[in-house]
């Protein structure tokens, strides 16, 4: 336990920061549209890449600079687009929640998308293979530390992603959906000023 709930506390502060990932959780959960495969990607990915970091992959990734500037410029890049989608959704409004599930987008859709905002985000190799990973060198149980980081992100991804639904009365109205595309708009564009300011 010593190991274990400093690996969890350390992913579940990282992953609490509102980012590309979590807005499209909760956005799919909210309209109730593939949330358990949202959520299980989301919580693969972050296991796959803190085990990669405790494995040590972290200093692989430090030694090899190029690929960290190619990651941050192509993410700034994805983020800027996604943004765009998002604020021209915000501008044309209309939008309301659909819960005769009639005009959802495919779970290929959904997952592509979510592995884009995922992959392609710099940051989450930041926090998981350096970050996640040269901390775990301090611990004893390097395993437990690992172990307690995947867990965190399995519980905050399936927490956000079935949390949302109690907010689907409030988005039943139009003008909801357009300050929560707007706002992604805005967080997408802020994360790509960052990624870009480097």
């Amino acid at each position: 336990m010593s190991s274990f709930l400093p690996g969890f506390a350390l992913s579940l502060t990282l992953i609490l920061a509102i980012g590309a990932q979590n807005a499209f959780v909760l956005r799919q959960g909210v309209r109730q549209e593939h949330v358990f495969w949202v959520c299980l990607t989301c919580a693969l990915s972050d296991a796959l890449l803190i085990a990669a970091g405790v494995a040590g992959f972290g200093a692989l990734a430090e030694a090899l600079p190029m690929v960290e500037t190619v990651m941050r410029l192509g993410g700034a890049a994805f983020l800027l687009w996604y943004g765009l989608q998002n604020a021209r959704a915000a501008l044309k409004g209309g939008a309301a929640l659909d819960v005769t599930g009639q005009g959802t987008p495919s779970l290929r859709r959904a997952v592509t998308t979510l592995l884009m905002l995922t992959w392609l985000n710099p940051h989450v190799y930041l926090d998981t293979l350096v970050l996640i990973g040269s901390i775990s060198a301090q611990y004893p149980d390097r395993l437990a530390f690992g172990t307690g980081a995947v867990l965190a992100s399995f519980c905050f991804f399936f927490a956000l992603g079935y949390g949302a639904r109690l907010l689907r009365p409030l988005f039943a109205k139009p003008v909801s959906w357009q300050i929560l595309d707007a706002l992604i708009a805005l967080t997408m564009w802020a994360i790509a000023l960052k990624l870009l300011l480097m």
